[in-house]
């Protein structure tokens, strides 16, 4: 089992108004088998928890920690990190001029597994996923994410998922901008990795209609840089038909 422990996370951020916190003592654990969702409203923090774990360097940890296994994963490169078993789906995925999606994904697959896929195996591999993703074949030879769709962009994370098998996921707001067939293709997607791998899912969403595809074990409410609740599926639920007005009250969101 591999497990993933954040302690009392603090992470600011460099804005106009100078040094901005953002995170205030985040706690959470995932382990590998269990899929956990959290979700808060907008600013809330929930971004910049997926993109510390992943390590940009727009974001520093003042205090606190983030370990895998035992392993300190602050100290680990963005590389590092990927080698390690960790995995981050951006909500935004960028466009890669002059890369074709085949180098990508053998190109990544080498870097982290440390030699290069057998062809044959590989080339099985790409294609069963794509398939299963509805994922044009001729996809394969454009460049990363150049000209496709918010909803190609999405189903092509998800294949690196699928191909990449890490041992933990923190997907950022994956369900963003995809409509009723991408998401569920999404959904699947995730889900077919998890089933196959023993993936651990940190999901992270302002929306419930994804949790009814990838069913959550966990729930957990992020407002203003903090967890302010957890529970099971039943919290998304109660979010769902309240929302997040008894957590924030009056209190001002953070820009995150």
């Amino acid at each position: 089992m591999t497990v993933l422990e954040i302690r009392d996370l603090h992470v600011t951020v460099e804005t106009d108004a100078g040094t901005t916190p953002i995170l205030n003592g985040v706690t959470l654990t995932v382990r590998t088998g269990e899929t956990h969702a959290i979700m808060g409203p907008n600013g809330s923090g929930k971004s910049t928890l997926a993109y510390t774990v992943a390590g940009h360097p727009k974001y520093t940890v003042t205090s606190g920690s983030i370990t895998l296994d035992g392993e300190d994963v602050l100290e680990m490169s963005v590389d590092e990190r990927a080698r390690a078993g960790l995995f981050l789906a951006m909500q935004y995925p960028v466009e890669i001029p002059g890369v074709t999606v085949t180098n990508f994904l053998r190109t990544a697959k080498t870097a982290i597994d440390g030699e290069a896929p057998a062809i044959r195996t590989w080339t099985k591999d790409v294609k069963a996923s794509m398939k299963g993703l509805r994922i044009d074949p001729k996809f394969a030879q454009r460049n990363v994410n150049e000209g496709f769709s918010g909803g190609e962009k999405k189903r092509h994370e998800i294949l690196q998922l699928e191909l990449l098998k890490p041992q933990i996921a923190v997907l950022d707001e994956t369900d963003s901008g995809l409509d009723v067939d991408a998401l569920k293709i999404v959904s699947e997607g995730v889900n077919r990795a998890k089933e196959n791998t023993g993936l651990g899912v940190l999901l992270i969403t302002h929306y419930t209609r994804i949790l009814r595809y990838i069913r959550p074990d966990f729930v957990h409410v992020m407002v203003n840089g903090r967890i302010a609740e957890e529970g099971g599926p039943e919290l998304a639920e109660r979010l769902e038909e309240e929302g997040y007005d008894r957590f924030i009250g009056d209190q001002t969101p953070v820009d995150a």
